[in-house]
């Protein structure tokens, strides 16, 4: 096997391994190839070995990669996430070329995905991404605004709200991530019981995975341990 097929095997039997000894099938948790900065024929050789979803950062970098996959037709089923902060003057590059789009954080951007989505598109599934630690370097919500914005992308014609998304702090203390996974986790739940269409908790990434799946993540986000490190983007 070719190096990214050896990392994207590994990392399928880690999600199996930490959903087993959480009591959950391998089948609720999602792998997102964290694919930002990486070149186009690392991602073929990702869906090579038959990874479908792929989550770009960079607004004009993931539209020219889904240009370029666009135009052959062997590559209609890659789903692509939009996981990075989206300004206002980019929604409706979003809007009109990604399936998802996981840094929903306030309702100007959702009212302007849904204004620009496609007619000819299915909607387009969001996610509120929360700032769970209220790090000033991080984009989100707080949690008590959740429910506000919720209500308002719920609304929305062309959007459909799928969960929630978070990125927490990056740290060595188990107990703070417990904490902060099991507040996203608790806020997910109401969520879910709220509306029928969320079924989606994007947390846990490289470093923190596991944790995330033993508290209920149906999404992990995973670059580096797929792609090898990351590049610095032009």
């Amino acid at each position: 096997m070719n190096k990214i097929a050896d990392r994207l095997d590994s990392a399928y039997s880690k999600i199996t391994s930490a959903a087993k000894k959480s009591g959950r099938p391998a089948s609720d948790i999602t792998l997102l190839a964290v694919s930002k900065t990486k070149p186009i024929p690392l991602i073929v050789e990702a869906y090579e070995f038959g990874q479908r979803k792929f989550g770009e950062n960079y607004v004009q970098e993931g539209v020219e990669k889904i240009h370029h996959f666009a135009q052959q037709n062997s590559f209609a089923d890659i789903e692509w996430h939009f996981i990075g902060p989206l300004q206002s003057n980019k929604t409706k590059l979003v809007a009109t070329h990604f399936d998802w789009v996981q840094s929903v954080d306030r309702e100007k951007i959702a009212t302007r995905l849904s204004e620009q989505r496609p007619n000819n598109s299915p909607k387009l599934n969001v996610l509120i991404q929360i700032n769970a630690n209220d790090e000033a370097s991080k984009s989100g919500i707080q949690f008590n605004d959740v429910e506000a914005l919720a209500s308002t992308i719920a609304a929305l014609p062309n959007l459909t709200l799928r969960g929630i998304m978070s990125i927490p702090i990056k740290t060595n203390d188990t107990m703070a991530l417990n904490k902060t996974f099991t507040k996203l986790k608790d806020c997910f739940d109401k969520l879910k019981s709220q509306y029928d269409s969320v079924d989606t908790l994007s947390m846990g990434m490289t470093n923190d995975m596991d944790l995330a799946i033993e508290h209920g993540s149906t999404m992990v986000r995973l670059g580096t341990a797929i792609f090898g490190e990351r590049e610095k983007s032009e």
